[in-house]
């Protein structure tokens, strides 16, 4: 994975020479830039339903509105 391409941007078409190309159509996995934070951001609303879920109104002496969770 330390491997970096030789060539600039070619929109997905691989080059002959260079290594991080071969490495690829060897079946290396591709760097994924997006699933990182689309997954902190799954993991955040996982976690705020949860909270909303946990929430109890009497136990928190809540009035006749909830207001759970404004901010």
């Amino acid at each position: 994975m330390a491997t970096k391409h030789s060539h600039g941007p070619n929109f997905g078409r691989r080059v002959d020479d260079c290594l991080r190309c071969q490495e690829l159509a060897e079946g290396a996995a591709p760097v994924s830039w997006n699933r990182s934070r689309s997954q902190r951001d799954r993991d955040d609303d996982a976690q705020r339903a949860q909270e909303i879920r946990d929430h109890d109104c009497r136990k928190a002496r809540c009035s006749v509105v909830c207001t759970f969770g404004d901010w």
